[in-house]
């Protein structure tokens, strides 16, 4: 008896040591594993997980939507970043040279493009700027021909629309001009502060649902866990909407960070602390993981409203027109490969669950919904940074563009195979804008990959 327990306390004295490690504690977490702690398996309120949106967005989807978006059609912006803001007179200026945007001259954007922001085909344009001339007289003229007065009517109607959710720039405005979006690409400008904080907590205090009970900080990210909470499905999705646009600009801004500015050159790279401050769940009091999901939840709602939105571009007289036929064609192919890619996507978003109650407070929560984000569109112009500025107005636009998208099924499965589409159309900033703010969502999802390697070593 004797030697066998002497023989048991040998062997676990042998593999103690194997199994409790340095003395009995655990290795310390990565930075990787307290940023992305929540950043997995399935969303709320979805059917789908993060895995199978990382796969699909990193391989198969961001590099064709890239090479998309370098295109002339949707490179260039036209954009007016002079509106006063209406909310308040003491806007701090950014006076920092990376806060500036470079418009275009004139004889840099191509010709179909400048003609007219409506018009989809060379055979339309004179439709198109007959109509656009009536409009600004503001009143149908009775010798025009009675497809131009329908038309008129039809664009005035959707001017005023209950289903636009932004309110967006008169383009025909003198202050109004064309970006190159490639030139002036979205990153780390150093506007920070006060001045920053005041657009976000305006947007999140004034403007995003929650309860009333709630009161939030100043920093509007903070203590967020309780802002659903009580909350319907319609409302606590605006909210992480809002967020996760929040999230997704705050990537770029970690992912294009001004690492080195010397009269030599300039060193823009990937700045991990920066990114730790913003998602790490110790510095963010654990709401930094909760952000990045919602960036996941937008991902779905923007890819949702493409999928739902196809038709109107397979219809044979839409084209990408910027004058250059052969260009344009070769774009319109792609534009259908890349939206046949996503309607394929296997765990769509299931926006039925959306204003499904009572009809007449499911239409009074659709207009809070509207109102509430058209709100937060001329917000945007109370941003001091003007580089900023511009990524907010178009974010901001393509995001409204998308629940246009999504609230108007009945419009888009009516148009008619050829011709005009009176009912539910696009204009070409709409176009620009809805595709340029998925690129950005698209590009913040391929950059947690690249932040969680660079973080996987950090402790």
């Amino acid at each position: 008896m004797d030697r066998r327990w002497g023989l048991l306390i040998g062997f676990l004295g042998a593999v103690w040591p194997l199994g409790s490690g340095h003395g009995g504690r655990q290795p310390p977490e990565t930075a990787a594993q307290r940023c992305f702690c929540q950043v997995s398996g399935y969303l709320d309120d979805c059917t789908c997980d993060v895995e199978t949106i990382d796969r699909f967005n990193n391989y198969r989807l961001f590099p064709r939507l890239q090479q998309l978006l370098e295109s002339d059609y949707f490179r260039y912006y036209k954009v007016n970043l002079k509106r006063p803001c209406p909310f308040w007179n003491d806007i701090s200026q950014c006076g920092r040279r990376d806060c500036a945007v470079r418009p275009c001259q004139s004889d840099e954007v191509p010709d179909g493009i400048k003609s007219t922001s409506y018009k989809y085909s060379e055979e339309a344009n004179s439709l198109t700027e007959e109509c656009e001339r009536a409009e600004r007289l503001g009143a149908v003229d009775e010798s025009l021909s009675e497809e131009t007065q329908k038309a008129v009517l039809q664009w005035t109607k959707h001017d005023d629309s209950s289903d636009n959710f932004c309110e967006a720039d008169d383009i025909q405005s003198p202050d109004a001009e064309y970006v190159d979006l490639l030139l002036n690409p979205e990153r780390y400008t150093g506007y920070k502060g006060p001045d920053a904080w005041k657009i976000w907590n305006v947007i999140y205090e004034e403007n995003c649902f929650k309860p009333q009970t709630i009161k939030r900080p100043l920093n509007p990210l903070v203590s967020g866990q309780g802002i659903s909470e009580g909350l319907c499905v319609e409302k606590r999705a605006f909210y992480r909407l809002i967020s996760g646009l929040h999230a997704s600009i705050n990537v770029h801004l970690s992912a294009r960070y001004l690492l080195q500015d010397t009269w030599l050159e300039k060193k823009w790279g990937h700045n991990v602390t920066e990114f730790q401050q913003r998602f790490d769940a110790i510095l963010t009091e654990g709401e930094g993981p909760r952000r990045l999901k919602n960036l996941y939840f937008l991902y779905l709602i923007e890819l949702r409203a493409l999928s739902k939105v196809v038709p109107f571009f397979e219809r044979p007289d839409f084209q990408l027109f910027t004058g250059n036929k052969i260009q344009d064609a070769e774009n319109k192919m792609l534009l259908l490969e890349i939206l046949h890619e996503i309607k394929s996507f296997p765990l769509h978003f299931d926006e039925n669950s959306f204003f499904a109650g009572d009809k007449k407070e499911a239409n009074k929560l659709k207009e809070d919904f509207r109102l509430h984000f058209r709100n937060i569109s001329r917000i945007m112009d109370c941003v001091g940074c003007f580089k900023c500025r511009l990524w907010g107005k178009l974010q901001t636009q393509g995001l409204g563009t998308a629940l246009k998208i999504l609230f108007s099924e009945k419009l888009i499965a009516n148009m008619p195979e050829s011709g005009p589409s009176y009912e539910f159309y696009l204009t070409r900033q709409e176009i620009v804008s809805l595709f340029n703010a998925f690129g950005r969502i698209s590009t913040s999802v391929k950059e947690l990959e690249n932040f969680r390697n660079l973080l996987q070593n950090i402790h």
